[in-house]
């Protein structure tokens, strides 16, 4: 049998855990407390340790004071170029790609792992400095000593690899393939999740006037809400309905939730109810389809824009979008009403339904792409692929909204004013499925 907090994870501790992974700061300063514990943990093996075995270097206190010097030197120079590189990639993303990609060059990994080993380097050769008698012969100790050369060894190495991790990483292709990668597990996420709630059949959506109205107490982003526990919180045959969704930014006052017949006591809801939805400074995609798009979408918008006029990766974004729309509409969609036990009722009336997704994903690219035929080629295919792929999966009602934005981009390219009527004739072909020598298995000779 699950207990309480299986049933009903904690939202807060899950959000300060993606916060932590989101933190440039966080990782280091962990390994940098490593480093201070091992200085003190090597010392007090030094005091106890034997004759010296023979995997441990030997060297006497001058050298040996020497040495750890120039390694603190060393590794805190170091350390503030790697932050300059960081900052420099930092810039380069958000200006080539879009603003909202730097979280993702934020939370890199081997980034936190370097700057950590670096400044941990220094600390453990600081602390282990007043142990050696730089004045006289005495032998050094020798653990102290192997380890800090160890972990310079250790920290060269990582820092060869971050630097070959770093040029790849700038590479749009990645970008847009790490963002779509994560919407996809998003998408993943989010519809085990409705896999396993019970639908409710609620006609009305709509409040009774004696209902109970709680407002956000701030401002933020939605980054997460948790069925379970708003089904929790609640009384037996109660009806809450959510007056926002993830993703939406809520301001402080605005509606959060409406509830009836109204509780007893609302002031202890309202605080049961901050740990059941998380709102947030910045926009995160923990539960939180719609940002990927957005990203996506981004990037492709800047490649596109007269300082950069890149194409290409306007291309690249789009073929993204339509892999994380192939995967959004394979999905089951979200129930609107849920079920939960002793008569409770969740109502989600706000949330994205998968049309939604298709405008979100398709309308800025499209709006501009008659200046680019080669990105319109490129919608007109991923659209004609997306109905198919709805048409195999059983899913016709998708149709229409694909179909519409076919339409739309062929109406825009139509009143482009320097498109040739050639090029028109091949984007209608495309978009018709007549021709096309990116599909190699339907295509024909063209008359």
């Amino acid at each position: 049998m699950q207990t309480r907090s299986e049933r009903f994870p904690n939202v807060r501790a899950a959000a300060l855990a993606y916060r932590f992974r989101e933190s440039l700061f966080a990782l280091p300063l962990v390994i940098v407390i490593g480093g201070m514990a091992l200085a003190v943990i090597t010392r007090a093996a030094d005091k106890r340790i034997g004759p010296s075995p023979r995997f441990l270097l030997k060297m006497d206190s001058g050298v040996a004071t020497t040495l750890l010097s120039t390694i603190a030197g060393a590794t805190i120079t170091t350390a503030g170029v790697i932050f300059s590189l960081t900052i420099v990639s930092l810039q380069l993303a958000s200006s080539q790609l879009s603003p909202r990609v730097m979280r993702w060059f934020i939370r890199d990994r081997l980034s936190q792992v370097v700057i950590g080993l670096l400044v941990a380097s220094f600390v453990y050769c600081v602390l282990s400095l007043p142990d050696l008698d730089g004045s006289s012969p005495v032998p050094a100790p020798p653990l102290t000593v192997t380890v800090a050369v160890v972990l310079t060894i250790g920290t060269v190495i990582t820092i060869i690899a971050h630097i070959d991790h770093l040029a790849h990483r700038l590479e749009v292709g990645q970008v847009v393939r790490e963002i779509a990668a994560e919407g996809s597990m998003v998408i993943g996420a989010v519809a085990a999740a409705a896999a396993d709630e019970q639908p409710a059949h609620v006609a009305n959506m709509e409040a009774p006037p004696d209902a109970l109205r709680l407002d956000s107490p701030g401002n933020g982003w939605v980054s997460q809400v948790r069925t379970e526990r708003l089904l929790a919180v609640v009384p037996p045959n109660t009806t809450i309905r959510l007056d926002t969704r993830v993703g939406a930014y809520i301001h402080r006052g605005q509606p959060l939730v409406t509830i009836w017949p109204a509780p007893d006591h609302p002031d202890r809801l309202q605080h049961k109810l901050s740990r059941a939805i998380v709102v947030s400074g910045s926009r995160t995609m923990q539960e939180d389809v719609d940002f990927a798009f957005r990203q996506l979408v981004d990037i492709g918008l800047r490649a596109l824009s007269s300082a950069i006029n890149d194409p290409t990766t306007a291309v690249e974004a789009t073929l993204r979008v339509g892999s994380l729309l192939r995967r959004q509409l394979s999905v089951p969609p979200r129930s609107r009403a849920v079920a939960g036990p002793d008569g409770r009722v969740l109502l989600r009336p706000w949330d994205l339904d998968d049309e939604e997704y298709i405008a979100h994903g398709f309308d800025q690219l499209r709006q501009v792409a008659p200046a680019q035929p080669l990105v319109a080629a490129t919608i007109l295919r991923v659209v004609r692929m997306l109905i198919v792929h709805v048409e195999r999966m059983g899913r016709p009602e998708h149709l229409p909204a694909l179909q519409e934005q076919a339409d739309l981009l062929l109406d825009s390219l139509a009143e482009a004013p320097d498109l040739h009527p050639r090029d028109l004739a091949r984007l209608r072909a495309i978009a018709e499925n007549t021709t096309d020598p990116a599909d190699h298995s339907q295509r024909r000779m063209a008359p």
